[in-house]
């Protein structure tokens, strides 16, 4: 029954594994009573049924399909205000600076083809606390990575910027209905008190996307790419940063101090 309800075009892996889904109930921090839950893609309730012993939560799927048996399997919880559930694509109404017009955390097993958007707008959403999600492997590694190592990137900047990053544990392919050809990973995304702004933010993105464009040439190489070279020579200097420098070989403090230079 499970393996015929997914959906390639969604992305649609459930998640059934017990061992699973509490290791990641286990991971939430400990929030004010105030802090809506939010997930992402419900999928087949698994994971939304464990967060309801959490406090009430809302939870959005883009699958019609899906919706009715949602309905049914949480019928006392819809009927008692403890669950949300909202129909429909997530990026339509995220359209804004923030998802919720109050303080929430994400929760979720996000679909892969959207996974990064959805933590990137997270980290940017000023009403955002934080998230839990699952990713693939790689996505998570690349939000985690500390600068130095070769993971680090646009991702990782975004993610320091805001708060504290931790990889959780792996997520194997059986634990999903259907199984993944991937390793997944579940990571920790705790924001810090004041943030930058959601436009320092998105400032700070642009500037990331030319810096990490091509990762093994130079900074200087590719930031000439969209400033003159003579300005990022002077940044460069100014803070005391070799031009032969690579992109993943500069951390988060200096690329907040590019940002204001340039």
């Amino acid at each position: 029954m499970r393996q015929s309800l997914a959906k390639k075009h969604f992305g649609q892996n459930f998640l059934n594994d017990e061992n699973v889904l509490n290791a990641i109930i286990q991971s939430i921090p400990k929030m004010e009573q105030n802090i809506e839950l939010i997930e992402i893609g419900a999928g087949l309730g698994d994971l939304t049924n464990k967060l309801l012993s959490l406090g009430n939560i809302t939870a959005y799927e883009v699958d019609k399909e899906l919706f009715p048996y949602l309905q049914e399997r949480f019928k006392s919880a819809l009927e008692y205000g403890h669950l949300s559930l909202q129909m429909g694509d997530v990026l339509e109404v995220w359209k804004g600076e923030s998802l919720r017009k109050g303080s929430y955390f994400l929760v979720s097993n996000l679909p892969y083809y959207i996974a990064t958007l959805l933590v990137i707008k997270t980290i940017k959403d000023p009403l955002s606390k934080g998230c839990v999600v699952m990713t693939q492997k790689e996505v998570a590694q690349k939000f985690c990575a500390q600068h130095k190592e070769s993971n680090f990137s646009a991702l990782s900047v975004l993610a320091q910027s805001v708060g504290k990053a931790t990889l959780l544990f792996d997520v194997l392919p059986t634990a999903f209905v259907p199984s993944p050809k991937v390793i997944s990973s579940v990571f920790l995304l705790q924001k810090v008190a004041n943030p930058p702004s959601f436009k320092d933010l998105e400032h700070l993105e642009a500037l990331l996307k030319v810096a990490f464009s091509t990762p093994r040439k130079t900074l200087l190489n590719n930031l000439s790419k969209a400033y003159p070279k003579q300005t990022i020579t002077e940044a460069l200097e100014s803070l005391q940063i070799m031009p032969s420098k690579r992109p993943h070989e500069i951390d988060t403090q200096d690329y907040h101090r590019l940002l204001k230079i340039l």
